[in-house]
């Protein structure tokens, strides 16, 4: 899929009415973060092809930005429905773009898993994080994905209510897990095995 400029804030709404999830590249041009976030999220796109993928330049498109606080760019403001759900700053790589557009999706194709609520706490870098996340989606456990990186006031209050620094950490139907503990896991979302 290829990422579709927009040049309104009517035309975005528009698209977001359409879709499940929306993802939008606010950049400016000849900016080269913009620039480097641009090129990366084109390759995201030529990789996901069920993701729709929007960007705006704010030198031209200049009523979406104050619409959502946007003061910042580049910005990639994850959607869904018409609910803002998500700001990431910054260029990311193709690798995080692409963990990040996946995770969104597999949480809407997922839908209610009729199990208690899953909130993982990660890390792009985050090797654990990645085998509970990928353990999560094997048992189809719908999950929202926190990256504390990207988000220094989550790793604040992730550290205020458990204590604890290190990624991952899940909160499951509000009882912690530290870790990669899948007896635990196992236990909490009734998984055998």
């Amino acid at each position: 899929m290829k990422v579709r400029s927009i040049n309104s804030l009517s035309e975005l709404k528009q698209s977001l009415s359409a879709n499940d999830r929306t993802f939008v590249l606010l950049y400016k041009s000849n900016s080269a973060t913009s620039g480097c976030a641009e090129s990366y999220l084109n390759d995201t796109a030529a990789l996901i092809e069920e993701a729709v993928i929007l960007k705006a330049d704010v030198v031209n498109v200049r009523d979406i930005h104050p619409a959502y606080g946007v003061d910042t760019v580049p910005s990639l403001l994850v959607f869904e429905k018409e609910n803002l759900k998500n700001i990431i700053k910054g260029c990311q790589t193709t690798d995080y773009y692409q963990k990040l557009i996946e995770n969104q999706l597999y949480q809407a194709d997922a839908g209610e898993s009729g199990g208690p609520s899953v909130t993982v706490y990660s890390t792009p870098s985050c090797p654990w994080c990645t085998t509970l996340k990928n353990y999560l989606r094997q048992h189809k456990i719908a999950f929202t994905d926190v990256d504390v990186a990207a988000d220094p006031s989550a790793a604040r209050e992730l550290v205020n209510r458990t204590g604890q620094t290190g990624v991952p950490q899940a909160e499951i139907g509000g009882e912690w897990v530290i870790g990669f503990d899948k007896a635990k896991i196992n236990r909490l979302l009734n998984i055998n095995g």
